[in-house]
């Protein structure tokens, strides 16, 4: 006799994009999974949004999130990742983190995990090809590459534009505007570069790995590029993502979440 599987609690921390379309999947049905709260900055718009398709789960403070669920998706600005991660890993959950810039300014975050046998799980997300690169890092990688091409309306207001003024918005042509470490653009770009980071915590390091980021008018989707030279293989790897109602995330992240979230629970689980 089959076991039944056990359902378990999902919180949601952010109601944008991202956060909205998880919340309708995990509504409209994800085995395993029951969307249990949600908190936001603007708990009224949050409601209204919610039902607008049907959902009604409680919308509360970042605080009170915790209790109610047995796993936290943190989709909410990167300065809130400490607020929203801390309360699940001090109790032993697991917590999926899109803001993974943020995790490197919170890596203490990592060690309440080891200590509570928490989890921060950090989903593939807008990128490609992290399997690949995780397997080759039990071996020697001796270089990661990575180019990512916006379009305009992507990049626009971020930290590192403004404090160098550097202006996108009359450009014709393709411009690198950015040349250096996923740790260095995790401080420049907070809103654009999680995936930079994602690559660096599973490769070589967000040091050691290589980017560089180009605006581009002439595109209408987010492009990645990974190039990895390995002892164990030589492999190159784009993606050509289309951008959610935020032009800043591809609308393969909530898909991504979704995916991660069947895997924790399946039978059979595809892929490292």
């Amino acid at each position: 006799m089959a076991a039944e599987q056990k359902t378990l609690r999902v919180a949601i921390a952010g109601l944008g994009a991202v956060g909205l379309k998880l919340a309708a999947a995990l509504h409209d049905g994800v085995p395993g999974w029951k969307l249990a709260a949600v908190s936001a900055n603007h708990p009224g718009a949050a409601r209204e949004r919610l039902a607008a398709v049907g959902i009604d789960v409680p919308v509360v403070a970042i605080a009170d999130l915790e209790p109610l669920a047995d796993l936290v998706v943190e989709c909410a600005p990167a300065a809130l990742l400490s607020a929203i991660a801390r309360p699940f890993l001090a109790k032993g959950k697991p917590v999926l983190v899109l803001s993974a810039g943020a995790l490197l300014a919170n890596m203490d975050l990592i060690d309440l995990a080891r200590v509570t046998g928490g989890q921060v799980i950090v989903p593939t997300g807008a990128l490609i090809g992290l399997d690949a690169v995780t397997a080759a890092a039990e071996g020697r990688i001796e270089s990661v590459r990575m180019i990512t091409r916006k379009p305009v309306a992507g990049l626009v207001g971020a930290p590192y534009l403004v404090q160098n003024n550097i202006d996108i918005e009359s450009i014709t042509e393709p411009l690198r505007i950015f040349a250096g470490s996923p740790r260095e653009a995790a401080v420049g770009f907070p809103a654009n570069l999680n995936v930079a980071v994602a690559l660096g915590l599973a490769g070589i390091g967000v040091d050691e790995t290589q980017l560089e980021i180009w605006a581009d008018p002439s595109l209408t989707r987010n492009m990645h590029t990974i190039e990895v030279v390995a002892d164990c293989a030589s492999f190159s790897m784009t993606i050509a993502n289309v951008p959610s109602e935020n032009p800043k995330t591809g609308a393969i992240t909530a898909l991504s979440v979704l995916a991660c979230l069947r895997k924790m629970g399946a039978p059979l689980r595809v892929g490292t």
